[in-house]
């Protein structure tokens, strides 16, 4: 399946969560999940929800973090077999290996408004991990990574928007100097630091199936 092109707020409104896929536009009272509780779609009643069966609850969980972090079917396909094959519980562990792209971190550091515009900055090679240009926004960082925003990189009006952004949780695993542009992973992210309300082991029991 490819990349979904649509208006992305229609996906908030599917899973009935905000997914921050507009960044700090989310944060405002005009996001539509907070003025449309209804799901997208012709529906007359904003109460119309059919009741999910077992296998409905766990795909829409592992669609919500799927959308969450803005991958496709494939890509995640591949983190839950690299996390089902690692020691730990595979639903935290995917989530960690989720939360350790650089995308997301880029994001959570507030060098980028959106992790789709983490995704582009870093493809375009405006950012430094340990002193390296990095250029694939699926890297992961582990402990004591350094992370950078290039030198002649610092005047780019969307890294200076980034750092505009109100974010709603702290990141107790990471550190950011807003001064020098600069960021550091300070240990592994935990399940209680990734925000997202979401039932991992459903995304387990939904791969098992």
């Amino acid at each position: 399946m490819g990349k979904y092109l649509g208006p992305v707020c229609r996906l908030c409104r599917a899973e009935e969560v905000k997914l921050f896929l507009k960044g700090d536009k989310c944060y405002t009272e005009k996001c539509p999940l907070t003025k449309k509780k209804n799901p997208p779609g012709e529906r007359k009643s904003s109460f119309y929800r059919r009741k999910l069966s077992d296998y409905g609850l766990r795909l829409r969980e592992k669609q919500k973090v799927k959308r969450y972090y803005d991958l496709r079917e494939e890509q995640f396909r591949r983190y839950y077999k690299h996390a089902s094959t690692s020691r730990g519980k595979t639903g935290e562990v995917l989530l960690q290996l989720l939360e350790r792209r650089l995308s997301n971190v880029i994001w959570l550091l507030g060098f980028a408004a959106s992790r789709r515009a983490a995704r582009m900055l870093i493809s375009h090679g405006h950012f430094l991990v340990n002193g390296k240009k990095v250029n694939v926004p699926s890297y992961l960082v582990k402990p004591g990574d350094i992370i950078q925003v290039r030198e002649k990189s610092k005047t780019l009006t969307m890294i200076r928007e980034g750092l505009k952004t109100k974010r709603e949780h702290t990141v107790d695993w990471l550190e950011v100097n807003k001064a020098k542009l600069e960021g550091k992973v300070l240990s592994m992210p935990t399940r209680e630091s990734i925000p997202i309300p979401i039932t991992e082991q459903y995304i387990v029991e939904f791969y098992s199936r």
